[in-house]
């Protein structure tokens, strides 16, 4: 009889252990979430540099012909962003911009564990053509991927730790040739095949043509790396703010026309191999 209550409780400690690892490992396991902190969308992770990682979202809506144009002249479309709600987990966000030139664009925000999904409805409600054709979200990642030089007003990414794709290959940065003459310098445009050369941030822009609309950069440990996409997209850009976009194309909206706009972040083990497929399936045009 005492044999078998030692065997029960020996059972019994077994599942309390496996239920306690189960939590532990459960707890464990890196995720992500979202806030909103006045204009910043703020994704947050106990792995990540400083637990979060933010997106000036948006930095603006910007004109065509703008390679070559004055940016607050020109370039630059106005906007308020509505925060219409955070899910308790924060897990799903949605925001509401209303730019200048009356196009209403609804952003649907869902964090996963080692991603982020952008759905974005744009809308014309009004009764002429939109001004506003492409839009950036400014992603600061200094303190993910490090900064070009110590210097603390370095303006730059550490660029040997950020990447695109050319001819079908990962190519760390600097690309070569790489740009250094712009109306506004420094930073690298590139700029896809499909989009006007005319069209972009008046940046470098560099004669390279990206092979997919993948830019992104390595942690400075190693370990992760993060990339983003959006289709359509409008260029790639590393820009002054420590930081890389994935700037994606609005185009033309006519009067009563509604588009959709598709976007990810990945923010996952460092693994080459499996960011092409998952971004190939996700991208899949």
């Amino acid at each position: 009889m005492h044999i078998f209550r030692a065997m029960r409780l020996h059972t019994l400690l077994s599942f309390v252990c496996l239920g306690l690892a189960s939590v532990s490992q459960a707890q464990e396991k890196p995720t992500l979430t979202l806030a909103r902190e006045q204009n910043w969308l703020v994704i947050k992770g106990a792995h990540l540099p400083k637990g979060e990682i933010r997106i000036n979202y948006l930095e603006a809506y910007c004109r065509a012909g703008s390679t070559d144009a004055d940016w607050m002249k020109h370039t630059y479309v106005g906007h308020t962003t509505e925060h219409l709600s955070t899910s308790a987990d924060g897990k799903d966000m949605k925001l509401r911009c209303k730019v200048k030139d009356g196009l209403v664009v609804d952003h649907d925000i869902k964090a996963g564990d080692d991603e982020i999904t952008f759905d974005l409805t744009v809308h014309n409600p009004t009764d002429k053509v939109n001004e506003a054709h492409w839009a950036q979200p400014c992603v600061r990642l200094g303190d993910f991927a490090g900064a070009e030089t110590s210097d603390p007003k370095c303006v730059d990414i550490k660029l040997s730790n950020s990447f695109i794709f050319l001819d079908g290959k990962l190519t760390r940065m600097p690309t070569q040739p790489w740009a250094t003459k712009a109306r506004y310098v420094p930073g690298q445009v590139w700029c896809p095949k499909d989009v006007p050369r005319t069209d972009v941030n008046p940046r470098p822009l560099s004669t390279l043509v990206p092979s997919n609309g993948l830019i992104g950069c390595f942690s400075q440990d190693g370990k992760w790396l993060y990339a983003m996409a959006f289709e359509p997209y409008q260029e790639l850009f590393q820009g002054v703010a420590k930081c890389l976009h994935s700037d994606f194309r609005i185009g033309e909206v006519k009067p009563g026309e509604t588009k959709k706009i598709h976007g990810k972040i990945y923010l996952m083990t460092n693994d080459v191999n499996a960011l092409v497929k998952r971004y190939e399936k996700d991208f899949p045009r």
